[in-house]
């Protein structure tokens, strides 16, 4: 578990300030709050000329530690140093403050977490562009003699310009001595270089095999040594060459020069913007121009920048196509190839991700979603008994000129063996997209469990077969006809499948479930994923 520390930003989504928090911090006045860790509180706030900032304030248990006030000394005066374009600019701070503080500037868009989450893989040209400016940010970075020491998918947000490299409060000054505190360790295990997992001293090219490793998992959507406890991570890190298999072909070399062992065998910041100069998808012009985004992106960040993010009442805050290119750099290295579906990762609080604040339970929610469905049903039943003209809900939207066209049922082709997965408990849920077992509320297109029941996605539709069989045309045509308000575990007896579509009908998985215990307890089903290129 990485400690989230000054230099941070959360997420973009706003909450209330409650009746405990300040008003003003440093002649600031604070409007919102942004998030809340293990390590304090970031609230939104404004520059007396109107620009808005993060304004992070530690919590008073820290405040009154000399070793840690001193450390927060230290760390404020390394990201002050930092001057790029692509970083959250130091804006004020308040180190010898009764309760310290730090600011930087505030940068209304979604981290490249949340992107892959929500989008998944990003193209080609988007990485490569993605990758010249964090490397220039890195660059910045070093220049002022910081490794940042915890770069991974979160701590990289997205402006419609360009990424910004954010969270210094991991970063110390390359000659300093650390100063360690109780629970606290330094790093992110997928995406630490192999000798600050062994402990030994950091360099620049330690922050160059996290880019790599980020950058392995904005191409692909895989981190490139696997998920499952930290120290299996770790393990692989230093014993295991990562798997890049999913990695699309003309970045493999680039990213396994990266990811290379030894910090010397590693390219500079240098080489790896002159390696984006060289390939053909970036023709010398590393722009973020209009385009550099995939449209789905693009629409989410500038929408996000050009109108102030709605304030919350009630806070619900967590604790934290292929083209050959020159090859400028050494050959790949040989890639491993882990278990498709590797064990879940533990839930943790993680830095950056860690101080967002989080929507209410996707399984209220749903819950409530069904509840309006049941209604809507019961309506149209009366209805239909009094002789009214009804379209069944269930109908296809297109049919009557709007929603979504979804693909004909004979279009689903295989994607793979059935697998079987386990969720160990209701803190995890199954990710449909990816075939795996990941921590609760991180997955776009999921199958959760509340108590007694399977939760879906509100935009994902489901069936439920009467009969042992189940096929993608049944499915489609169930959905079409007799869509599920719920699938309860009592109606999935004797491996009785159901099936859920995606939102955009490209993606379908027919489920059995093998086990439920009762109580939020162990869950096993298995998976047979489905995909339409139509």
């Amino acid at each position: 578990m990485s400690a989230q520390l000054p230099g941070s930003q959360p997420a973009y989504t706003h909450v209330a300030l409650t009746a405990d928090d300040p008003r003003e911090i440093g002649g600031y006045h604070l409007q919102a709050r942004l998030g809340a860790g293990g390590m304090g509180v970031v609230y939104l706030a404004h520059t007396p000329g109107g620009r808005p900032i993060a304004l992070k304030v530690v919590r008073e248990e820290f405040a009154g530690d000399p070793e840690f006030r001193l450390r927060f000394a230290q760390e404020v005066a390394s990201a002050e140093r930092i001057h790029g374009l692509f970083t959250a600019q130091v804006v004020a701070s308040g180190v010898d403050a009764p309760t310290p503080w730090f600011a930087t500037a505030y940068i209304p868009g979604p981290s490249l977490q949340q992107v892959v989450q929500r989008h998944g893989p990003l193209p080609v040209r988007t990485v490569l562009l993605l990758m010249a400016g964090v490397a220039e940010a890195l660059q910045a970075i070093h220049g002022a003699g910081v490794v940042h020491r915890d770069l991974k998918p979160a701590n990289v947000l997205i402006a419609e310009d360009g990424p910004r490299v954010i969270d210094f409060g991991i970063a110390r000054a390359a000659d300093a001595v650390a100063l360690t505190g109780v629970g606290l360790s330094i790093g992110t295990a997928a995406y630490m270089a192999p000798e600050q997992a062994l402990g030994r001293p950091v360099s620049p090219a330690t922050d160059v095999f996290a880019l790599g490793a980020l950058i392995a998992y904005v191409a692909s959507g895989e981190t490139p040594f696997g998920a499952g406890p930290e120290s299996a991570a770790l393990y692989r890190v230093v014993h295991e060459q990562p798997d890049l298999a999913r990695v699309p072909h003309d970045l493999r070399d680039l990213l396994a020069w990266c990811l290379a062992k030894r910090p010397e065998d590693r390219p500079t910041t240098a080489d790896l913007i002159a390696a984006v100069h060289a390939h053909p998808l970036v023709g010398g012009r590393p722009e973020f121009a209009e385009g550099w985004l995939p449209q789905t992106v693009s629409s989410e960040v500038a929408g996000r920048g050009a109108r102030p993010a709605p304030v919350h009442a009630q806070p619900t805050l967590a604790s934290p196509a292929a083209v050959s290119t020159p090859t400028p750099f050494p050959a790949a290295a040989a890639v491993s190839t882990p278990a498709p579906f590797p064990a879940p990762a533990p839930p943790s609080p993680r830095s950056g991700a860690a101080d967002a604040p989080v929507e209410p339970s996707r399984r209220r929610a749903r819950k409530g979603r069904r509840r309006l469905i049941v209604a809507v049903l019961a309506v149209l039943a009366v209805l239909g008994a009094a002789g009214g003209v009804v379209r069944f809900l269930g109908a296809r939207a297109d049919d009557a000129g709007y929603g979504p066209s979804y693909p004909p049922a004979d279009s689903y082709v295989s994607g793979g063996k059935e697998v079987e997965l386990t969720l160990p408990d209701d803190t995890y849920e199954f990710d449909l997209k990816s075939g795996k077992v990941v921590p609760a509320d991180t997955a776009a297109w999921y199958l959760a469990r509340d108590r007694s029941e399977f939760v879906l996605p509100e935009d994902s539709d489901a069936f439920v077969s009467p009969s042992e069989e189940l096929s993608p045309a049944d499915c489609v045509r169930g959905i079409d006809t007799d869509p599920a308000t719920r699938i309860a575990f009592a109606d999935l007896a004797d491996e009785r499948p159901f099936c859920v579509r995606s939102s955009d009908g490209k993606g379908l998985v027919v489920v059995r479930l093998i086990e439920a215990q009762a109580d939020g307890g162990r869950v096993t089903a298995a998976f047979e994923r489905y995909r339409s290129d139509q």
